[in-house]
């Protein structure tokens, strides 16, 4: 049985950093990309990152590049989200989901087979 479980969540202040981390059992990791969703009160939920199986494409939606670094390390089955300079408007639930395929193309939820039950990141102004 697969498991997704996220970690590292909590409340931390504007400008200030978080690590999340995201460990599946269960499967092969290393047969697939693996991606970072969050989303926020009365908001659909989005795709913010996404690393492929080897780390050598990675892949960030706009509003957050520069400020978010996604890696894995795949003998230890867990990806990791680095969360710097946060920001108020990163509030939200955010998400571990294992891509159906090794690689980032497509970025819509059914792109994804596995998802976590979230970790919350509130930033406090």
């Amino acid at each position: 049985q697969v498991q997704v479980v996220e970690s590292g969540g909590g409340l931390v202040q504007a400008g200030g950093s978080l690590r999340l981390s995201c460990t599946a059992s269960g499967l092969t990791f290393d047969d697939y990309a693996m991606g970072w969703f969050r989303q926020a009160p009365g908001k659909e939920r989005e795709e913010t990152s996404c690393i492929n199986w080897r780390s050598d494409i990675t892949y960030y939606v706009d509003p957050v590049k520069g400020r978010l670094t996604i890696s894995r390390d795949n003998a230890k089955s867990t990806l990791y989200l680095q969360i710097d300079s946060l920001k108020p408007e990163d509030t939200a639930m955010y998400y571990c989901a294992v891509k159906k395929t090794r690689y980032c193309s497509g970025s819509s939820l059914d792109e994804y087979k596995y998802w976590g039950l979230g970790t919350q990141v509130t930033v406090s102004s």
